[in-house]
């Protein structure tokens, strides 16, 4: 199975964002919809973005991915697979 992840830094602007003085628009942060345990004792984040669209991190692998095809199921597909166990806090 081939798998994508795309890696993006400047989210989509939001309706809901407001400009500050200096004009940067602080936009709202990604909220947490799923947590899925890895194998070996990792975690999967899914969350979803101030665009609607989701992302996942892991903290085993490091991962991350956001494309317009993340899904829970994508992020399950991932936590199945991944055999890193958690990375200390730097």
């Amino acid at each position: 199975m081939t798998r994508l992840s795309i890696l993006t830094f400047a989210p989509a602007s939001s309706p809901a964002a407001e400009p500050e003085d200096n004009g940067y628009v602080a936009l709202p942060a990604p909220v947490t919809v799923d947590s899925i345990p890895t194998q070996a004792g990792a975690i999967v984040r899914v969350y979803q973005d101030s665009d609607g669209s989701l992302s996942s991190s892991c903290t085993g692998c490091g991962e991350y991915a956001w494309t317009l095809r993340v899904t829970r199921e994508f992020a399950q597909e991932h936590a199945d697979i991944c055999i890193r166990p958690l990375r200390p806090a730097a």
